[in-house]
Formats: structure tokens, C-alpha cells, sequence
């Protein structure tokens, strides 16, 4: 057996993928376990899944479990495009700056970016990219991608979603959802998941799993089945297609069949809000973001920041301006932020962290 290779107390604020796997989580993939099943989703797990999509987001709903977040985009970027196409997102997004040009390269599109002061679009932002159609000298704006959270931690709301997708549809163009953190989104705005996607009308919506305490496991969910074209087709040239589905679904299952994915995120969310507090009133930092789900971005001086990194790891946003990146996940807890504020404010004394 396998003995830890890691210190299992110790806990940071890199990522919220730095945590380990839910035990309610692991516990489904042991039910999931044993005996034979039909591979490539053909099996009672990948079925019942197909369920539970449809509660959250309706009958229209299918919804492809694929292996990871960048997957679960340029497999729904792919199916709402052609090659000479052009997707509009925040020039923070993820598609654009952590998917090492997936889009660009496997899809073929290009990424139209706009600078956003919050993470988030709007119509008028969209405009600054949405022209050139029909010129044979310009990518054609096909598609509007969203993060939802955004990449610096900010939350649409379903009005918001709302007003930027009927913009969008009324450009002829379709409306991507990156959920990658749709559970935060939902719990800080207190409302479901299809509240925040079918009900707003996205077409196509990357649902994450592994950021809220999966193994390792997302899903795309057409929502609009009227204008994805060919997903089984596509998950399986993009290679996103699991031959053991079931221990992808199994996981699924155990985050949106029941309450997990409101827990989990909520968890995450609070120890957010908690750590804000704790770190607001500090001398010479300033949060930079509302924190709305479960990210603190905050600049602060950059040596107690390299002061405090020899304890808890986390990541620069900004080298330029000294902003961080602060994630609390399902299993922070009060004392983990407790120990960060402490330290912190020792780092910001001078003191070793």
C-alpha cells in the first residue's frame, strides 16, 4: 500500500484544486466499483445522470461527462463553431490566458478578449468585438463565453445573464457558460443551477465537478439542443471521452443528486467571506474584488506576501501590482483561515509567517 507522500494537515489557499477528494465522493466511486458494465456511458451510473442533468436543467438538457475543465470548454466551444469563427470573452477568462491556446489550436477559433474591470461582460462590452460579420477578412463573433464565477472571483446575476444572453442571441450568436464554480455562483446568489444557465438562456454550459471536491470530472450540458451540433462526435475527437464513464458519472451523481454541491460550495464560500474579514481591516492590504463566492484577491506588500508564502502556498495574480489569489475550498476550515489571518498579520509585522 501506498503510504502519503504528503503532509495530509497541511492546508493552503492556492487553488480550489488543491484539495483532496470529498469522502462522499470517494465512497460513490467504491459504489460504482466491482463487476462489469457496458464502457463508454452505456451503464446504470451514466444513465441516472442523465436524470439528474434534467432536473437541474430541464428536459431539453443532455448532459457528456469529459475529464477536465479545459475538455469541457473547447468540446462546447467546437460545437457551436466553425473554423473561421471567433469566440468574445473577458480577457481574463480561461479559455484565453489557462488553455495554453486549446481553442486556438484543437478548435480552431479565435478568442476576441475585452478588458473588464470585474471579470464580467455586458452588452456594450460585447459590441466592441461583435463586428465584422459576414467580412471575409475577419473571424465571425460566433460564440460569448462567460465564467460563471469569473476568473477574479465575481458573480453574475441571473439578470445579468439574462439581458447579456438575449444581446447575444439577437447577434445571431450563442452563449457558453464556463461553471466551472457554478455551485459557488448558485449558493452565493441563493438560487439553482438552471436559474443561472437554462432559465437565462445559455446554449451550452461546461458544468465543473472537480474544483467542488470530485476526483477529477466535469460534464458538458447542452442546454439548446438546436444549436450543438454533433456532441458525441466531438467529445470523442477533442479524446474526452471515458471508456469507464461510470466513475465519472458516479462522481457527478454525488455532487448534484443531492445537497453535496450546496454544502461543498457553500463551505467554500463562508470560509471566503470569513477569510475577507479577517484581512480587510489589515494595514496595507486592500481587497482588490467583492468577494462573492469562495476568491479573495488582495494586494498587499511584497515581501510579507513572500513572508506568509513559506507557510501557506498561494498564487500572484499580478506580479506587477503585487495582487494575490486567495481560494478557500469544501474543506477549509475556521481554523485554517484563522491560522491564515494570524500570519498574515505577523508577515505584515516583519514577523516570520
Amino acid at each position: 500500500m501506498l503510504a502519503p507522500l504528503h503532509d495530509p494537515a497541511r492546508h493552503g489557499f492556492a487553488s480550489d484544486n488543491i484539495s483532496g477528494v470529498h469522502p462522499e465522493v470517494l465512497e460513490a466511486i467504491v459504489a460504482a466499483n466491482g463487476g462489469h458494465v457496458v464502457s463508454y456511458g452505456e451503464d446504470p451510473y451514466t444513465e441516472r445522470l442523465q436524470q439528474v442533468i434534467r432536473r437541474h436543467f430541464g428536459e431539453q438538457a443532455t448532459g457528456y461527462p469529459v475529464f477536465n475543465g479545459t475538455g469541457a470548454n473547447i468540446m462546447s466551444l467546437a460545437m457551436l463553431t466553425e473554423r473561421w469563427d471567433a469566440v468574445i470573452c473577458a480577457e481574463t477568462a480561461h479559455i484565453h490566458v489557462d488553455e495554453c491556446g486549446a481553442p486556438e489550436k484543437l478548435v480552431g477559433v479565435k478568442t476576441l478578449t475585452v478588458e473588464t474591470p470585474d471579470g464580467k461582460l455586458t452588452p456594450a462590452l460585447v459590441d466592441r468585438r461583435a463586428h465584422g460579420f459576414g467580412v471575409e477578412h475577419h473571424a465571425q463573433p460566433a460564440v460569448v463565453s462567460v465564467a460563471q464565477c469569473t476568473e477574479v472571483g465575481t458573480v453574475y446575476t441571473p439578470e445579468e445573464l439574462r439581458t447579456l444572453a438575449d444581446h447575444v442571441h439577437a447577434l445571431g450568436m450563442h452563449l457558453h457558460i464556463d461553471g466551472s464554480r457554478l455551485a459557488n455562483a448558485a449558493v452565493s446568489l441563493g438560487c439553482g443551477l438552471g436559474d443561472l444557465t437554462t432559465a437565462v438562456g445559455a446554449d451550452v454550459l461546461s458544468l465543473g465537478g472537480t474544483k467542488n471536491g470530485l476526483m477529477g470530472a466535469e460534464a458538458v450540458v447542452v442546454l439548446n439542443p438546436d444549436v450543438a451540433r454533433g456532441p458525441r462526435y466531438v467529445r470523442k475527437l477533442l479524446t474526452q471521452l471515458p471508456s469507464k464513464m461510470r466513475f465519472i458519472s458516479a462522481q457527478l451523481l454525488a455532487l448534484y443528486d443531492g445537497d453535496l454541491w450546496q454544502r461543498s460550495a457553500g463551505r467554500a464560500n463562508a470560509m471566503a467571506a470569513r477569510l475577507a474579514a479577517g484581512v480587510r481591516d489589515l494595514p496595507d492590504v486592500r481587497i482588490t474584488q467583492s468577494v462573492d463566492a469562495d476568491a479573495v484577491f488582495a494586494i498587499l506588500p511584497r515581501q510579507a506576501a513572500e513572508r506568509l508564502r513559506k507557510r501557506f502556498f498561494f498564487y500572484d495574480w499580478d506580479e506587477a501590482t503585487g495582487e494575490v489569489r486567495w481560494m478557500c475550498t469544501f474543506d477549509t476550515t475556521e481554523a485554517d483561515v484563522d491560522a491564515f489571518v494570524a500570519a498574515l498579520t505577523d508577515a505584515l509585522a516583519g514577523a516570520p509567517a
